[in-house]
């Protein structure tokens, strides 16, 4: 039986429904309000957490280069054949530690993580923030999605708030270029939240 990693929990044996999910809205439509930070020219953009690679698509077509990141690799794997892409690369990495990622040494000009850091316990949210932000560089920008509601069954999710996620943001030489609560996400699912946090960094 493989091993998952912590966050993971229950999204192996959803990856079909998932897919399904996921690519039923599109990338305009769920970072409408943070698209003006992204950068007009070419750029490098890393997707922790990049799911069925909707995004990483997204950013792909804008004609960027991305690093994708999935720990799930029955997510993985459909991705990949749903969204094969020369500007696409792949990588088998996790939060908070992001081992593979940080060896490689590089940075880049947009992190970007969607609906994961509620993933992360709180110990885990304070180890994970400087190793993120060491992976934007000087005049890059990190986004980030908070989910708020019930937690789904056989899911791991946590409590996190844009107050927190700021204070670790700010303590990792990060600087908040916009915050955006919204009482509903596109998908409109009851007593669900969000809230769009945005960092530039130096």
């Amino acid at each position: 039986m493989a091993i998952r990693v912590s966050g993971t929990e229950g999204y192996a044996a959803e990856a079909d429904a998932l897919v399904v999910q996921y690519e039923s809205i599109s990338f305009a439509d769920v970072h409408k309000d943070v698209l003006h930070l992204i950068p007009d020219t070419p750029s490098r953009i890393l997707d922790i957490g990049a799911g069925t690679g909707r995004d990483a698509a997204g950013f792909a077509a804008m004609g960027h280069d991305v690093v994708a990141v999935e720990p799930t690799a029955e997510l993985r794997i459909r991705a990949m054949a749903l969204h094969p892409s020369p500007s696409i690369e792949w990588v088998d990495d996790s939060l908070p530690d992001l081992t593979r990622l940080l060896t490689r040494g590089e940075t880049f000009d947009v992190v970007m993580l969607t609906a994961v850091w509620m993933h992360l316990d709180e110990e885990q949210r304070r180890r994970a923030m400087p190793n993120v932000a060491s992976l934007v560089r000087d005049g890059g920008v990190m986004m980030l999605s908070l989910r708020y509601g019930p937690v789904p069954e056989g899911r791991r999710m946590f409590a996190v708030s844009g107050e927190e996620t700021m204070s670790l943001a700010e303590a990792a030489g990060m600087r908040l270029v916009l915050r955006y609560d919204a009482l509903e996400g596109v998908q409109r699912r009851p007593g669900i939240s969000w809230t769009r946090l945005a960092f530039r960094k130096g």
